[in-house]
């Protein structure tokens, strides 16, 4: 996916069939003509040397159902879903929860 910005304006050009697809889908879930377009926010840091990732959260989508994962926690603790922010309080040995698709990550 080429990505270009000039001042306030951010063009999108996808260079696969397949991001051509995906793009179409963010298209069709941030835009609505009959009532307002979603906006899209970011969601904690981008740091390339860190984790070569953006995250963003359309605003007016709700989160996804909160799932278990096998793996337990150590002690109590605050969990984190990175995509939709949702907060848990998970006791010590208790599933860590799965939200978004993915594990929560522990709020330090």
């Amino acid at each position: 996916m080429k990505i270009t910005v000039d001042r306030n304006v951010v063009e999108l050009v996808p260079e696969s069939p397949r991001e051509t697809e995906e793009l179409q889908l963010l298209w069709r879930v941030m835009v609505d003509c009959l009532r307002e377009n979603k906006k899209m926010v970011p969601i904690g840091e981008y740091i390339p040397t860190k984790q070569n990732l953006a995250r963003f959260v359309i605003e007016g989508i709700p989160g996804g159902k909160t799932e278990w994962s096998q793996h337990k926690a150590d002690e109590d603790h605050t969990y984190y879903c990175a995509i939709c922010n949702k907060y848990m309080n998970v006791h010590a040995g208790d599933a860590i929860p799965l939200c978004c698709g993915r594990e929560m990550e522990r709020l330090d």
